[in-house]
């Protein structure tokens, strides 16, 4: 089968596709024939360079590429997308659901302790350190939001009878990485979440996976506070002595979007070169 005919008339839903690994899947489905609809949210100065890309690559892989700059966490932005996207896409067409989004705070528990702490240090901690509402906006964001998409387009119809559900989640969910709290929280969540999804939607067909990247040099790695030395270490631990591509990752999301997928179900998959044995 010619590769570009390979998903044809397929959608994916892609949440977080303006860079990183969301935008790589973007331009590799497509390469196999697969139209996106792909949700993001960006100024109106960086959608225009956004979009002029996705303009190149649907018309470079004669596919359809529909770029949403919506709220993907707000519920009337969620409603708003499935009544356009229906009025476009055929029922049963959503191969897949990609959860990409980076949206979380950076911040510690609490403030070091030592010998120059004031009064004023421990009243200034509350606006500095993570509160409950913190971790619980991060953890919506980079987790239970995936449950929330995935019920809306079974509700509307959508998933393909085969249909894959896909997030990201990375080695800092079972380590401590600085200021890392609330989205390892999250990602720790997600895995957990995507368990049951896999259990619980594979009645509809749904295949839930969860893809564990390994270091990569995008713009939410280096929010996180020393990233540097992260980069250092993983790029040392890594037995092919590099960071992990976004296009490493995109490759994977393809390959479990493929009928030989099919069997895949409930698993971690570990795309980081080795760089987790080690």
């Amino acid at each position: 089968m010619d590769k570009k005919l390979q998903f044809s008339g397929l959608w994916a839903v892609i949440l977080g596709g303006s860079s990183g690994f969301g935008f790589a899947a973007v331009g590799k489905l497509c390469a196999h024939g697969m139209n996106i609809a792909v949700l993001y949210r960006e100024t109106s100065a960086a959608e225009k360079l956004v979009k002029q890309r996705f303009t190149e690559i649907a018309e470079s892989t004669s596919t359809t590429i529909l770029p949403y700059n919506i709220n993907a966490l707000d519920q009337a932005g969620r409603d708003s997308f499935i009544q356009q996207f229906s009025a476009v896409a055929e029922k049963h067409s959503v191969k897949l659901l990609l959860h990409s989004i980076a949206r979380g705070n950076l911040k510690p528990l609490t403030q070091k302790k030592d010998l120059h702490t004031t009064m004023q240090t421990i009243e200034d901690e509350a606006y500095n350190t993570l509160s409950v509402d913190d971790i619980q906006l991060t953890s919506y964001a980079m987790s239970t939001s995936l449950l929330d998409w995935t019920r809306a387009l079974l509700k509307a119809e959508l998933f393909n009878e085969d249909g894959r559900i896909i997030g990201l989640t990375s080695e800092g969910a079972h380590k401590y990485w600085e200021g890392y709290a609330a989205v390892s929280i999250a990602k720790a969540s997600l895995e957990s979440l995507a368990k049951y999804m896999a259990v619980e939607y594979s009645a509809y067909g749904l295949k839930t996976n969860i893809i564990q990247a390994g270091l990569t040099g995008t713009s939410a790695l280096k929010k996180i506070p020393g990233s540097e030395k992260l980069i250092e270490i993983g790029v040392k631990r890594n037995p092919f002595g590099r960071m992990t591509k976004p296009e490493d990752v995109s490759g994977v999301i393809y390959l479990l979007c493929t009928d030989e997928a099919f069997w895949i179900n409930g698993a971690i998959i570990h795309v980081d070169g080795g760089e987790h044995c080690k």
